[in-house]
């Protein structure tokens, strides 16, 4: 990975720099009261590479709290600018939100992806990520829309 590639967590006060993210990074463009709302929720995390002041990488997911156990982790997005594509950006992406989670206390991290994504199962396979098998994905309203 190119030694100008800096990561970045995003906060409440970085409305600013994720509004100013150009488009291709994010499935759609950033909507800033969407973005505001995830900022300052605290069970959201999202993070950003740099290229300079170029976004080039970015990963977001959120803290699942449940009455009966400890936190868990869903990593809900991982996505990097194709021509910065493998020089290990996702995983490093990848890796600093598991550290934030185990650090904020969950003790479970998990993600889904489809089954036809080599790229993302290979990335996930080299963090050491257990595959698991046999789950059927429902959704409403159009959820797995994109």
């Amino acid at each position: 990975m190119s030694d100008t590639i800096t990561l970045r967590r995003l906060g409440p006060d970085d409305l600013e720099t994720l509004l100013a993210v150009r488009d291709g990074l994010f499935d759609n463009a950033v909507l800033p009261e969407q973005a505001k709302a995830f900022l300052a929720d605290p069970l959201h995390e999202i993070m950003l590479t740099f290229d300079g002041e170029e976004a080039v990488g970015m990963a977001t997911g959120q803290m699942l709290m449940h009455p009966d156990k400890p936190p868990a982790f869903f990593i809900a997005e991982v996505g990097v600018r194709e021509e910065y594509q493998r020089q290990g950006i996702a995983k490093r992406l990848c890796g600093a939100l598991m550290q934030l989670a185990r650090d904020r206390g969950c003790e479970g991290i998990w993600l889904a992806t489809e089954t036809d994504n080599v790229a993302a199962r290979a990335l996930y396979r080299s963090l050491a990520a257990r595959e698991t098998g046999g789950i059927v994905v429902y959704d409403w309203d159009g959820a797995m829309d994109g």
